[in-house]
C-alpha cells in the first residue's frame, strides 16, 4: 500500500430526481443509502445537500474515505455489486447525475458548515496558483470556515448509468465551508471573480444532515 492510498479522499454524487419520485428518493438516502455507504469500512462520514437556487441536480452527497485504497476494497465491491432492490429503483430514477471520487490536494481550515459554496472550475486541473487566489479571496470573510479543492480521479470516477457521457467532463471543484447562505454567497462571488469565472459556476447548498462512521458504533 503506497502513501496515495491512505490520503483521505471524497466521493461525489450530484444528481436530480424527478417531483413525483422526489420524497422516496429522500426517504431511501435518509433511510437506507447513507447507513449503508457509511457502514463500508473506510468511510468516515456522509452528508447531503440541497440546492438554494433552481437550477439542476438539486441533491448532493458527499463521502469523506480514509484513503483511494477504500474504493478497492472488497467492502465497496461487494456494496456496488449487490444493490438492494430500493437502490436499483432510485439509481434509475436520477438523471443528470455526477459522480466522481476526488483527490484533496489543498485545504484550509475545519469544521462543517450549515451551508456550502461549490465552484465548479470547468478546468482540467488547478494550478497552486489559481488555489491561492481563492483561498485568499474567501478565506477571510465573515462566516467562512474551510475551503477545499477536490480533484478528480480519473479511474476511479466511474460514471453511474444516468450520467450522460456523451459531454462528460472531469473538472476540479472548490468547496465551501459556511455558517450561512449569506457567507456561502459572498464567498462564492469572490471566488467568481478571483479566478475570473461566470456566475453560472457557483452554486450554494444548504446541509441536510451529516451521519458519521462513530454514530453506526
Amino acid at each position: 500500500m503506497t502513501q496515495a492510498d491512505r490520503q483521505p479522499m471524497e466521493l461525489f454524487v450530484w444528481t436530480d430526481i424527478d417531483p413525483e419520485h422526489e420524497e422516496d428518493f429522500n426517504r431511501w438516502y435518509d433511510r437506507e443509502h447513507m447507513q449503508e455507504r457509511v457502514s463500508i469500512p473506510g468511510f468516515r462520514w456522509a452528508r447531503r445537500y440541497r440546492a438554494l437556487s433552481g437550477q439542476a441536480r438539486r441533491y448532493l452527497a458527499l463521502y469523506r474515505v480514509d484513503g483511494r485504497d477504500v474504493f478497492t476494497s472488497d467492502a465497496y465491491r461487494e456494496a456496488f455489486k449487490h444493490q438492494t432492490d430500493w437502490s436499483n429503483r432510485n439509481f434509475a430514477r436520477m438523471h443528470n447525475t455526477q459522480r466522481r471520487v476526488l483527490g484533496i490536494p489543498f485545504s484550509k481550515g475545519a469544521g462543517t458548515g450549515g451551508t456550502i459554496g461549490l465552484i465548479c472550475t470547468g478546468a482540467s486541473s488547478m494550478t497552486r496558483e489559481a488555489v491561492t487566489a481563492a483561498f485568499a479571496a474567501a478565506g477571510q470573510l465573515n462566516g467562512v470556515i474551510g475551503i477545499r479543492c477536490l480533484e478528480p480521479d480519473p479511474e476511479l470516477s466511474t460514471p453511474l448509468p444516468s450520467e450522460d457521457t456523451t459531454n462528460r467532463k472531469l473538472e476540479p471543484y472548490l468547496v465551501l465551508e459556511a455558517t450561512s447562505e449569506t457567507a456561502a454567497a459572498k464567498a462564492v462571488q469572490a471566488v467568481l471573480d478571483a479566478l475570473e469565472l461566470s456566475r453560472q459556476q457557483g452554486l450554494v447548498f444548504s446541509l441536510m444532515w451529516e451521519l458519521r462512521a462513530e454514530d453506526l458504533d
